[in-house]
């Protein structure tokens, strides 16, 4: 009941950018983007109360930081077909990056769905995750709707080496598809697409959002504090619970993005540190104990292998001068080649 109320909620007062995808059609290059998503809308003005029922309860543990990780195979189990999963053989990679740090990080306060840009640390932060992204390949782009995830991921692709432009799409309306469209197919063949959804939006955090966390800790008490910021069902106040998060997060994940890297494209998520650590739960099937205690750095990028049914975690890239993760799949080794030999 929490939930139909939280998202019958979101659909009636988030209603600034609206991306209704139902049925629409871009092409870019080779690459035909079917937008299915459902209705995106921006502002949140809402009252909830009441848990969700819990959604997983997995086991795995993954620590994000600068230095690499071992490769460690995650089951995965497609909502597709059996059959289609053994016809993609292909490997797809999932980048996974944190928005750089914002304004309101600055300044210590929640800022949860409040639309805040990037501080200068934060651009450099977006800026150097490109740089250890650069020799990956990248076919489409999935950010929330909030700015700063946007600046991360437009940042970070001016560090690439293929120099493909991403490109948002708008798809409000026909008149923003008309306007919004590209005449030139060589254009498009070197144009990334960039989809924005509410869905992978920060955690709401309610009453929170505006206030500075010290003061809070201190007018609340810590404990209390701690418990809203840390606990997977337990919300702020008129906000929401990292179970929330995860249920819209992980949901569009499998119905959007899945469908993307079974066919073999490969994807880049810039987004927030709890729709991250709640699409990371899902992938390396965390349980809500260990998931809370999962900590993601700022504009640190984490690299997924999609083979062979399975999501298999390379961690952090260090960098395009670092062989290492590029040589963990014969694939990205030669991606990697070929970028030599066409800039070279």
């Amino acid at each position: 009941m929490a939930t139909a109320r939280f998202h019958q909620a979101l659909g009636t007062a988030q209603s600034h950018q609206h991306l209704q995808n139902s049925g629409s059609h871009h092409e870019f290059g080779n690459a035909s983007l079917k937008l299915i998503s459902k209705a995106f809308k921006a502002d949140v003005g809402l009252s909830i109360r009441g848990g969700y029922s819990s959604c997983m309860r997995k086991s795995g543990v993954i620590q994000a930081s600068t230095s690499q990780t071992s490769a460690q195979p995650v089951s995965y189990s497609p909502n597709n077909s059996s059959d289609v999963l053994r016809r993609k053989s292909s490997e797809a990679a999932l980048i996974l990056i944190r928005h750089g740090e914002s304004l309101w990080n600055e300044k210590n306060l929640f800022t949860g769905c409040v639309d805040v840009p990037l501080t200068k640390k934060g651009v450099e932060e977006a800026i150097e995750a490109g740089k250890r992204i650069s020799n990956i390949p990248v076919d489409m782009i999935y950010t929330s709707a909030l700015i700063r995830a946007q600046m991360t991921a437009m940042l970070a692709m001016t560090q690439h080496r293929r120099k493909k432009v991403p490109i948002i799409l708008h798809n409000e309306n026909e008149q923003a598809r008309e306007w919004g469209r590209i005449f030139s197919e060589d254009t498009k063949k070197q144009s990334i697409p960039v989809v924005t959804a509410w869905q992978l939006n920060e955690r709401m955090y309610g009453e929170l959002q505006g206030l500075n966390k010290q003061e809070t800790a201190d007018r609340f008490g810590k404990e209390k504090v701690h418990e809203w910021r840390r606990s997977y069902d337990i919300p702020p106040p008129n906000g929401e619970s990292l179970e929330m998060c995860a249920e819209r997060a992980v949901a569009y994940f499998k119905d959007h993005i899945e469908p993307q890297l079974l066919s073999g494209k490969n994807v880049m998520i810039a987004a927030h540190g709890n729709s991250l650590r709640s699409i990371i739960m899902y992938l390396d099937k965390l349980t809500s104990q260990e998931v809370i205690n999962l900590e993601l750095s700022t504009g640190i990028p984490m690299l997924y292998i999609f083979k062979g049914g399975k999501f298999i975690r390379r961690g952090s890239p260090a960098g395009p001068t670092e062989a290492g993760v590029y040589a963990y799949t014969r694939s990205l080794a030669l991606y990697r080649q070929r970028l030599d030999d066409m800039l070279h």
